[in-house]
């Protein structure tokens, strides 16, 4: 018993001893008052939490307050982290931060079943705290440790972009106080970290200024998590929207374990029996303070389009704009924040969101937009006027007005992001129905000449009335929700509106016939024949005159080219008619159509329409137009927005085409597309087959005849491209063996046809040589790249979103 006793004294001794060690000498530190009260130690450059309640769920997001500025390495200024809820639990001496599998659950008042399915999955924990002091259920901690983690990645991403191998740099790191703060339902800790390491790649040298010592700053946000009075709104893979899901064990076995709903904003009238009321909260976003006029207003104005479709439900004012008030933090969860972001080089603007992992209420919409952007759509204009610096050098109204329109619509996009809505990229064919698609500037000919009048669409579109209608209608009470959730569907369906998202639209062995990036029109084809028309007409007006007096030629180089390139996009779209489907994501008992081969009509308009950008007449550079493009000036380096060649110095007039035409075939002969030729034809055996569209390739190039001697060069470009892709369909191990069979049936008669065909010995004997090479050694067989195709109208696809 004394002997208890005394060891029960010197631990009250001990506790007694380090809670007067603490209370001590935080007299002198700096305190802050919020969701969690902090204290910081300047002399040791320290922050000790204090934490009031243990078991207590809240949220904790890490986001990067300051980047690299490499859209190619992808360490934004802005950038969120993941959101995970956490909270609290003792353990011993300790104070764990415990992560909870929300991803399993049981929802169910069984307190039992609850702790069954929560000890069934793991768990995590995030980082272990010492107590520093124990005082009537309050615990101090140091969290100094926790905070000066790189748990953005910073050091992986770096090594992932092959950029080189960097290790946090404590000595160089600190707690960076000017955005240190806390609030009643937040706080937020900044701390600048410098990473130390052996740079390898250009895209760090690029833009750092010591590319061994990179310094960025992160951000910790500790969110109080929202109340129990959002209501869930069920997820349809027609409404437009992202889902949330998770696994609820406690669902009865007749109903589905997944469950899924939509992700949104908390939004509600505050007259929920009028047909037209303001919203108790409404949905306001700021736009950062550190955005220049024009982009400012344009910004402003494509934003505030959101709330057309917040009208068309009933709501006054419910979605709102404004600038960010100068002494907001961008990051502070509070504030939904449009941002601008500034990198070397042209990248995606993303919007993110922070949401509640349980429920899928949306708390924080942050967008990114890429400063760089604006500036593309300008070069395009400049390249498509003629002759617009003639007479003077500020005749730049049209190209700035088209630039500014672009960024209406891309503030509209991006936000429709973070309200919860998902691309649909079959907008294009329902005359702009929406703002998530991906628009390409629509130009046409009036009187000989390119008129930009109707580049790109204003105001908010039909079918993002109906994804706000989905996710955010109020229902008079005793309504049926699911009944009046698929009224707007239905009636969306009646009107006509389609819906397809990402994954059914790229277009590397895309099958969708209506669903692509950068499109426009209701058929590909015929959207392709009049961009190419446009292109033709902006070709042959092009001059040194679409740059300004005292610029060097280096410039009007790379004005050319995403002019060269313009019917990039549309080619896209149109090669996925071929071999294409339409669909729809139908659920049983709605009438859409669920699946169906493209027709033989459409299929065969769109294989003619594409060989025309395999045809050298269509798509060589005139040999007129080649005087304009000297080797490059001292200072004007090409740039990867260039255009690529292998010529040394010298402008390449083959290499454009070479590029253009491999990207056709790259698509027209994607072996997933010819593996949906084959079985296409034996569904149907009117319709095209891979036997059709190969003969149709082979006898417009290869067994092409030009008289033109530059014409002819570049169509050997272009020929030799189709029987390296001809090869790797014979070689390719992942197609049905009929396209390997149909392939090497091809290619053997390409060998004996050139015999007859071919009137120029030495191409023949090239040809020959390399089929020759091919069924010698097929395991040495790859196909030969060709020069890069530049960033391109509005970018390259090697980005993520």
């Amino acid at each position: 018993m004394i002997r208890a006793l005394f060891f029960l004294f010197i631990f009250l001794t001990v506790c007694s001893t380090v809670s007067a060690q603490f209370s001590e000498k935080s007299k002198n530190f700096k305190k802050y008052q919020g969701l969690f009260d902090f204290y910081y130690d300047e002399n040791n450059d320290k922050i000790y939490l204090e934490v009031d309640e243990l078991n207590k769920e809240f949220l904790y997001v890490y986001s990067l307050s300051s980047g690299i500025g490499s859209n190619d390495i992808g360490l934004d200024r802005g950038q969120l982290g993941n959101e995970q809820v956490v909270f609290f639990k003792k353990a011993g001496n300790k104070l764990m931060l415990v992560q909870p599998n929300l991803k399993f659950r049981a929802l169910t008042d069984n307190a039992l079943e609850r702790k069954s399915v929560e000890q069934a999955f793991a768990k995590s924990i995030l980082f272990g705290f010492k107590i520093e002091q124990e005082k009537n259920g309050n615990y101090i901690i140091d969290i100094t440790d926790f905070l000066m983690q790189d748990t953005h990645g910073v050091a992986k991403k770096l090594k992932q972009r092959k950029q080189g191998n960097y290790s946090l740099n404590r000595d160089r790191s600190y707690i960076a106080l000017e955005r240190t703060k806390a609030f009643p339902q937040n706080i937020e800790i900044d701390v600048t970290l410098t990473f130390k390491g052996e740079p390898m790649g250009e895209y760090i040298r690029s833009v750092a200024p010591n590319a061994a010592l990179v310094t960025v700053a992160q951000h910790h946000s500790f969110i109080q998590l929202p109340d129990d009075d959002y209501v869930k709104r069920p997820f349809d893979a027609r409404c437009g929207s992202y889902p949330l899901s998770y696994y609820d064990y406690s669902t009865p076995v007749q109903e589905p374990i997944l469950k899924r709903f939509v992700t949104r904003h908390r939004l509600a009238k505050k007259d929920p029996t009028a047909t037209f009321s303001e919203a108790v909260e409404p949905i306001i976003y700021y736009l950062d303070n550190g955005t220049p006029e024009p982009v400012r207003s344009a910004l402003l104005n494509g934003g505030k389009w959101w709330n057309q479709a917040f009208e068309a439900i009933g709501y006054k004012n419910a979605f709102q704009l404004k600038m960010l008030p100068d002494n907001a933090d961008p990051l502070d969860v509070r504030y939904n924040v449009i941002q601008w972001v500034h990198r070397s080089t042209r990248g995606w603007s993303y919007g993110s969101s922070i949401t509640d992992p349980r429920t899928g209420e949306i708390m924080k919409g942050h967008v990114s937009l890429g400063s760089l952007r604006i500036r593309q759509d300008f070069l395009i204009a400049q390249a498509l006027m003629n002759k617009p610096f003639a007479e003077r050098d500020d005749n730049h109204n049209a190209m700035l007005e088209l630039a500014l329109a672009r960024i209406r619509q891309l503030s509209a996009h991006e936000i429709g992001h973070t309200l919860g809505f998902a691309h649909n990229f079959a907008a294009s064919t329902n005359g702009r129905a929406s703002v998530m698609d991906y628009p390409h500037p629509q130009f046409s000919l009036k009187n000989g000449q390119i008129d930009f009048s109707n580049a790109y669409d204003t105001g908010i579109g039909e079918w993002d009335k109906v994804t706000v209608a989905y996710s955010y209608s109020d229902f008079p009470k005793n309504t049926n929700e699911k009944d009046a959730l698929n009224k707007i569907l239905n009636k969306a369906k009646t009107d006509g509106l389609r819906y397809i998202s990402d994954q059914d639209a790229r277009p590397q062995g895309g099958a969708h016939a209506l669903a692509h990036l950068w499109d426009n029109g209701k058929t590909a084809a015929a959207e392709l024949e009049d961009v190419l028309k446009i292109r033709e007409v902006a070709i042959a007006n092009f001059s040194i005159d679409n740059i300004r007096k005292n610029e060097p030629n280096s410039v009007l180089e790379d004005v050319f080219a995403p002019l060269y390139f313009f019917h990039r996009y549309q080619t896209e779209a149109t090669a996925k008619v071929i071999g294409g489907l339409d669909y729809n994501y139908s659920v049983k008992g709605d009438g859409q159509k669920t699946v169906e081969i493209v027709n033989k009509k459409a299929q065969q308009e769109a294989l003619e329409t594409i060989l025309m950008t395999l045809d050298a007449s269509k798509i060589a550079i005139p040999k007129e137009k080649l005087e304009l493009f000297p080797p490059r000036a001292i200072g004007y380096n090409r740039t990867r927005e260039s255009l690529k060649g292998k010529t040394g110095v010298s402008f390449d007039a083959l290499s454009a085409p070479e590029t253009a035409a491999d990207m056709t075939l790259g698509l027209l002969l994607h072996p997933e597309r010819a593996s949906r030729l084959i079985q296409q034809k034996a569904v149907d055996p009117s319709n095209l087959g891979l036997d059709d569209v190969l003969g149709r390739v082979i006898s417009n190039t290869i067994y092409k005849k030009d008289k033109d001697i530059y014409t002819g060069e570049v169509q050997h470009n272009i020929n030799f491209r189709v029987l390296f892709h001809l090869m790797n369909l014979a070689a390719h191990d992942k197609v049905h063996p009929q396209v390997n069979a149909i392939a090497h049936q091809k290619i053997k008669e390409i060998a004996i046809g050139l015999a007859t065909n071919s009137p120029n010995n030495a191409i023949r004997a090239e040809m020959d040589r390399r089929i020759k090479e091919f069924y010698n050694h097929p395991e040495h067989f790859k196909v030969i790249p060709v020069p890069k195709i530049p960033d391109g109208s509005p970018i390259g696809m090697d980005c993520f979103h």
